[in-house]
């Protein structure tokens, strides 16, 4: 029996991406090997993001080739660097591209019989697809194997990790320009899955044992736009959530956040009421050299509507320090924010150019020590800011999904991404949703007391 495993890193998206690339193998006669035993080929889904994902993802396919299996490389940054990859990195017995993936199957068996496969030529995955997002129908995206969201008569999707909380695919690809990212140019023009799809995926998950559906894309505010109906997310968030317990939406671009989107997920029952912001940064300045919106004027009158409607929401971001031209009082205003902002969860980066952006080429790049001390200070006021953050819930109930380890996670955490909780007494079965007090934290990570059954 040929057996393969598959190796994922960096987002949800790209855990969604291998859940279909595993079914796709199963339905080709390929056996998935048990986690911690040897394969005959091992998959590396690759995260092509920032450099520390890119060396993590060699790293990886490096360690596996060590161990005498054949060695294939999928995912962002095998896209992103095609042939260059493949002739930088000969451990690897193929470098795939995402127009491979329909026919994974042959692909490996292809490895796996010793036959080479030239790796393919990187091209900007934008021009694959008409500019205006309407005209990208199913059809017209049915001819494009990377884009095309994996549908057909049933689910193509297996499970490769357990537990009660999963990632579900809501699009793929971006239409937005920032200068720093260069996700678009291999993700492609943005593609809403249909609805219909959508739930039906939903409801196999919950028949798997899933009570939280965490929604994913690489922007979930836009979702609808190219299926003519602007508030598409608004009507599909109730009917997730008479399929899950909870649903929980993330990446969202506050640019796109729109009121009727804002009050949907503060508002509608079985939504956790959570905003995974992206920011990125507070001055208007930086912003516009980013091309995005805001300033941490608007940004926090954003937060001040959203609590207004729910006072206990959730609300993490991320942002990067050193952007070329960041002066003094740009930084200033980005620690000001911070501050003032009282979110539950902060990640901070530092700003490194990306092969194909637009912000490689800005001058006034910060200089190294100089950008290395501003990551220090920002991310030390942001572990600051959202422990005084979760140290305010204390006193309160939540509610808490438990997941394995003993761990449990709150409306307003994200799984993985965020804090977790604790509990006082030994942790409740694995997938019970239960209302907690907060007794206490260390840091962003709740302590909690149980006061009922799983609900």
């Amino acid at each position: 029996m040929r057996t393969v495993s598959l190796v994922t890193l960096g987002c949800a998206r790209n855990e969604v991406d291998s859940d279909e690339l595993a079914a796709r193998l199963g339905g080709s006669g390929w056996q998935l090997a048990e986690p911690g035993t040897e394969a005959d080929v091992v998959v590396v889904n690759t995260c092509g993001f920032i450099e520390a994902a890119k060396k993590e993802s060699i790293d990886t396919v490096l360690a596996a080739s060590g161990k005498g299996a054949k060695v294939v490389a999928v995912g962002c940054l095998a896209e992103r660097y095609g042939r260059e990859l493949a002739d930088a990195l000969p451990e690897a017995d193929a470098v795939l591209s995402f127009d491979d993936y329909p026919e994974i199957g042959d692909r490996i068996e292809d490895v796996l019989l010793g036959r080479t496969r030239t790796a393919h030529t990187p091209r900007d995955r934008r021009t694959l697809l008409p500019i205006t997002p309407v005209q990208r129908s199913a059809a017209a995206v049915a001819h494009v194997p990377g884009h095309a969201p994996a549908s057909g008569p049933r689910v193509l999707r297996h499970r490769l990790g357990g537990g009660p909380i999963a990632p579900l695919k809501l699009a793929s690809g971006c239409d937005r320009r920032c200068t720093f990212c260069a996700i678009p140019s291999f993700r492609g023009a943005f593609v809403s899955r249909p609805p219909a799809e959508i739930l039906a995926e939903a409801e196999w998950l919950a028949g798997h044992g899933v009570r939280e559906l965490v929604l994913v894309s690489e922007n979930s505010t836009s979702y609808g736009k190219d299926l003519g109906d602007l508030q598409a997310l608004e009507k599909l968030l109730p009917k997730l959530a008479s399929v899950a317990d909870r649903v929980r939406v993330s990446y969202l671009q506050p640019a796109e956040l729109r009121p009727t989107l804002l009050e949907a997920i503060a508002g509608t029952p079985g939504v956790a009421p959570y905003f995974d912001l992206s920011f990125q940064h507070a001055s208007g300045p930086v912003l516009r050299r980013m091309r995005r919106f805001g300033d941490r004027e608007r940004f926090l009158q954003l937060l001040e509507r959203i609590r207004a409607l729910a006072p206990e929401a959730g609300v993490r971001s991320n942002f990067i320090a050193g952007f070329p031209g960041e002066t003094d009082a740009d930084f200033a205003e980005l620690k000001l924010f911070l501050e003032q902002a009282r979110l539950d969860s902060a990640g901070v980066f530092g700003y490194s150019d990306e092969d194909g952006t637009e912000a490689a080429g800005l001058p006034d790049k910060v200089p190294a020590p100089l950008l290395a001390e501003r990551v220090e200070e920002l991310s030390v006021l942001a572990d600051e800011a959202v422990s005084r953050r979760a140290a305010e819930r204390v006193g309160g109930v939540v509610e808490v999904l438990v997941g394995t380890a003993g761990l449990g996670w709150a409306a307003h955490q994200g799984p993985e991404v965020d804090g977790h909780v604790t509990f006082t007494e030994a942790a409740p079965e694995p997938g019970s949703l239960v209302r907690a007090e907060v007794v206490g934290n260390h840091g962003v990570d709740l302590r909690v007391r149980v006061l009922t059954g799983e609900r």
